[in-house]
């Protein structure tokens, strides 16, 4: 895994994460949902680079 893209995974998923519980606490459910697909965008970012890295092994 790249340390750029490593980077960009962990820093979408904190992100959503943030955000997700962000739109909880204050009930804004538009805010919930991005923050569930910001962190979903991160975790599909750190699969294809660990999918990559098992490929050049």
């Amino acid at each position: 895994m790249t340390a750029n893209e490593k980077a960009k995974a962990k820093t979408e998923q904190a992100t959503g994460a943030a955000k997700e519980i962000a739109g909880r606490t204050v009930g804004n459910e538009r805010l919930t949902v991005e923050g569930r697909a910001e962190r979903k965008k991160g975790d599909a970012r750190e699969a294809k680079e660990k999918i990559k890295d098992v490929g050049k092994h």
